[in-house]
């Protein structure tokens, strides 16, 4: 890759069996397809696990470097932390974001190098992410938002995987995971928005404020990547006080507080708030409306 290294940026709170077979797969493939020394950068940023995260990191794979938080992180401050470290101290040519819940093609880091020789400075390369439970269902081939209308969704989700989906297609934002970014896109754009976005639309944030700065994002379908879900936010909305935590937590997709601010930097207009309006209508509707079924012993169906 001409020199050119790339750190692995991995941000992990607890979740050691998750980190146990990122790592093992990473290195795994890394001796399969013979990996030159150096050219990847495995960082590890534990934000204060409490669950022998860093001593197994430590026992098993020496060759990872572990960033130390304090529990107060969270995903943005995470990725912020290995981004100033891959680019101050390893001087490496670009980021690559990973999440320790997803696996990826054997191919994957063949087809990765071949890219970013390839593509110039300011293309930001996303991959093609499906579900890890139904691996021909896609959960993203990237972003688009509308700041006239406000759409704001992820293309292909829950789709089946087909040849409409095999083509390189460019996106408004991309997730925080299989996302290659040059450090030039840094220099001219800052960091992730931790402050204010330290959990969800962090990614989306900080990747569709580099796209108003004049980088393109492209999703390469080729860069392939299984997402197990059952490692993110809240899990069961089950009563009403979950309901409600929901609203605030920073764990939670449904975080209202960070919908809002990220329209209020986005939004065209005023009408471009509908999307927002529909989708808390159908998330708090759909839960009472379930809510009362239950009490009347009507189910809703898993």
């Amino acid at each position: 890759m001409n020199g050119k290294t790339i750190a692995i940026l991995i941000p992990v709170f607890n979740g050691i069996r998750f980190t146990q077979k990122c790592l093992n797969s990473l290195y795994g493939i890394f001796s399969t397809i013979g990996v030159q020394a150096g050219q990847f950068k495995v960082v590890v940023i534990d934000d204060g696990s409490t669950d022998g995260t860093r001593e197994w990191v430590e026992e098993h794979y020496p060759q990872t470097t572990i960033l130390r938080g304090d529990g107060n992180l969270w995903w943005s401050g995470g990725i912020n932390k290995g981004i100033e470290y891959a680019l101050q101290t390893l001087q490496c040519d670009f980021t690559l974001w990973w999440n320790n819940d997803i696996h990826c093609a054997e191919d994957y880091f063949i087809n990765l190098v071949r890219i970013a020789e390839e593509i110039p400075e300011k293309v930001i390369a996303g991959s093609k992410i499906y579900y890890a439970d139904e691996q021909n269902i896609l959960w993203s081939m990237g972003g688009k938002f509308n700041p006239r209308n406000g759409d704001k969704y992820v293309v292909g989700m829950n789709e089946a995987d087909s040849p409409a989906f095999q083509l390189e297609t460019e996106a408004d934002w991309l997730p925080g995971m299989g996302t290659l970014i040059h450090r030039s896109v840094y220099e001219k754009t800052g960091m992730v928005n931790a402050k204010e976005f330290p959990q969800y639309h962090g990614d989306s944030d900080f990747t569709y404020r580099a796209k108003l700065k004049g980088f393109t994002l492209r999703v390469y379908p080729q860069l392939r990547i299984w997402n197990d879900k059952t490692n993110s936010g809240l899990q069961k909305i089950d009563n009403f006080g979950v309901l409600f935590r929901s609203l605030s937590d920073i764990r939670s997709n449904y975080h209202l507080g960070k919908d809002l601010l990220f329209y209020r930097y986005y939004a065209g207009s005023v009408l471009a708030y509908r999307p927002l309006v529909r989708k808390y209508f159908y998330y708090i509707g759909g839960f009472i409306k379930w809510w009362a079924l239950g009490m009347a012993g009507i189910r809703k169906p898993k």
